[in-house]
């Protein structure tokens, strides 16, 4: 039975991000080629494969940071890709970012971190940036800590709060690059857990880069997986389908760590 994200049905939920034919390089070494894969709205779509596949570099592509070779990233119908300067940015006003750190600026409180983007994108007053600040510590399990730095959380918290800086703007597209690095393995699960919280609450897409078979089979529901020796994509869709259905040793290696016949998405579940 196909699942539901706000009451509608995700096999029919439109395409929110296209890659076609998308080639990453560096100079003239080619890290991925001919990479072609749909992100449905509502989708938690995880990217992922051995090291040095690409997929941070992937994720890169997706928000900017880095052209492609060839191809094009299309949001919808926009074309990404070919967008001018001013049209990217106000669509780069729609993504939210968690990077691996957390990113925080040591030098300042939670609140005023998350009220950062605020106080640049928005005519809102202080004391609105903060009450909002103060909102979106709430839905990340922080409710509390406005005043609190980074360095008097743990690692988790600041990863809790990096994501409440992330939703600052309402995004409709989360971007997590390698958000459990550096957690032991209940807050990577709690992490997890808010993931799936916040989808089912926000309706947002979230893209993550992992490697973590833990998250993979808990939140995804789409994927794309990236072979570092062949530089191309070998698989794409479900994580729980792709163990159950593919035959390319590659894929079926990486899902179960290697230990053919164990029960990989029984114990992530």
């Amino acid at each position: 039975m196909a699942t539901s994200v706000n009451g509608k049905n995700r096999s029919a939920a439109e395409p929110h991000i296209i890659a076609r034919n998308l080639t990453m390089a560096y100079g003239s070494f080619v890290l991925m080629r001919d990479l072609n894969f749909v992100v449905k709205r509502g989708d938690i779509f995880i990217i992922m494969g051995g090291s040095g596949c690409g997929k941070s570099t992937l994720l890169r592509h997706l928000i900017g940071l880095k052209e492609p070779a060839t191809g094009e990233i299309m949001y919808g119908d926009v074309n990404f890709t070919r967008a001018v300067p001013e049209q990217r940015e106000l669509m780069l006003r729609r993504f939210g970012i968690l990077y691996q750190s957390g990113a925080l600026w040591s030098s300042m409180t939670l609140a005023e971190n998350i009220g950062l983007p605020l106080g640049e994108f928005t005519d809102l007053t202080p004391a609105q940036i903060r009450e909002i600040a103060a909102l979106k510590l709430a839905l990340v399990g922080l409710k509390g800590f406005e005043d609190f730095y980074p360095n008097q959380i743990s690692g988790g918290m600041q990863k809790r709060a990096g994501l409440a800086r992330a939703m600052a703007l309402d995004p409709e597209i989360l971007f997590f690059d390698e958000p459990s690095a550096g957690l032991d393995p209940i807050s990577s699960r709690l992490l997890d857990d808010l993931i799936l919280e916040l989808r089912a609450n926000l309706g947002a897409t979230i893209v993550v880069v992992t490697h973590e078979l833990a998250s993979i089979f808990t939140i995804a529901n789409n994927s794309v997986f990236l072979d570092a020796e062949s530089r191309v994509q070998i698989a794409t869709g479900d994580p729980h389908d792709m163990l159950a259905h593919s035959k390319d040793p590659r894929v079926r290696k990486f899902l179960t760590r290697g230990q053919e016949g164990g029960d990989s998405v029984g114990n992530h579940e």
